[in-house]
């Protein structure tokens, strides 16, 4: 084992001998004849500072050492440079993405971030109390039943955005939200099922987050859309859960059906599970089945046969969570939050023509 260190054969007084105090950002601001909230302007690249005040500000940064603290910072401020994110999941990609953007975006802002994880059996109105205990805001990934009780509970005077599913048409979520138009990529993945001569679509649903149907989530409605909209009757949706081994289950009946020709999934690790249980089945995809999954995953496209699905942008929208956040904490912050990339139908191996 190396060890890399320093020692010194002199005298052993008052380590504290010799440093000096560190910068404040009030120190900046005197140094630089500014307010420490144009410091604060500066350090955080807003646009709205003159440039010759930018340069006389770095100047003195650069001069006195300074080094910004998170709670020094907010004490000096008021803005609390904290956020928590309260979810019910960690490991499906799409929640696990959207905490990834959110923690790039918060880090690039220099604000901490903590993920508390609910379950069924916690107190949700205890759990939020504690994440508003932090002194910063709040948002909540509310993909599912769980998430979206979550952000009914958090009180009006708490900062919080929230990361949803798409809402009905003409109404909008209580508390500052983003959410991706997943309702119309799936009747787009539908309609591209039907325009290869495929009779029907069958569905494999995820969970929705509002209600207990499988047909009340956005994508399981885009899909049901689609099928009216060409005359279709749609058939009953199956699945009951998020894993490819729910997957798995509702691919092996609808492999016994040789009338289902197509199979839209509700994401990409039920369409893992249906995939592998065509393959049992002796069910060639896409020859005898296509399949389209949704999220484009990172393992979507080297599965055998890569997985035709939907590309969400799931960095994207946690960043733009984050930005509605902070434009909640921090009264200075003058940029919009960024604007999620729109979902996109990805063509690969496991679609195909009818017959094909």
């Amino acid at each position: 084992m190396d060890v890399t260190g320093h020692t010194s054969s002199g005298s052993h007084g008052d380590p504290r001998q010799g440093q000096q105090k560190a910068a404040s950002i009030r120190d900046v601001a005197q140094a630089s004849g500014v307010s420490y909230q144009t410091v604060s302007r500066v350090i955080n690249g807003h646009p709205n500072v003159r440039e010759e005040t930018r340069k006389r500000v770095e100047a003195a940064i650069e001069a006195l050492g300074f080094r910004r603290n998170a709670t020094a910072f907010a004490l000096a401020s008021g803005v609390t440079r904290s956020v928590t994110v309260i979810t019910s999941n960690t490991v499906l990609y799409g929640y696990a993405a959207t905490l990834q953007g959110l923690e790039e975006a918060s880090r690039a802002a220099g604000y901490t971030l903590g993920v508390r994880v609910v379950t069924p059996e916690d107190d949700l109105d205890r759990t939020i109390a504690a994440a508003a205990d932090t002194g910063g805001g709040v948002v909540v990934i509310g993909f599912d039943r769980l998430g979206a009780a979550a952000l009914d509970r958090v009180p009006a005077h708490v900062p919080c955005a929230a990361v949803v599913e798409a809402p009905p048409p003409g109404r909008t979520p209580g508390r500052p939200a983003v959410w991706a138009d997943d309702r119309e990529a799936a009747r787009a993945a539908t309609e591209h099922l039907l325009a290869l001569g495929h009779e029907n679509v069958h569905y494999v649903a995820i969970p929705a987050s509002t209600g207990t149907r499988r047909l009340a989530g956005p994508r399981a409605e885009g899909w049901r859309q689609a099928l009216e909209a060409a005359g279709v009757t749609p058939p009953a949706p199956c699945g009951k859960g998020w894993d490819a081994q729910a997957g798995y289950e509702a691919g092996k009946k609808l492999a016994r059906n040789q009338d289902v020709t197509a199979i839209l999934c509700g994401n990409d690790d039920l369409a893992l599970g249906v995939l592998r249980a065509l393959h049992h089945a002796g069910r060639r995809v896409p020859e005898d089945i296509s399949v389209i999954g949704f999220d484009d995953a990172p393992h979507s496209g080297f599965v055998t046969p890569s997985l035709t699905t939907v590309r969400m942008d799931f960095h994207g929208l946690g960043r733009a969570a984050f930005g509605l956040l902070r434009s909640q904490l921090d009264t200075a912050q003058q940029e919009p939050a960024p604007v999620p990339a729109e979902p996109t139908l990805i063509l690969r191996e496991s679609s195909g023509p009818r017959d094909a």
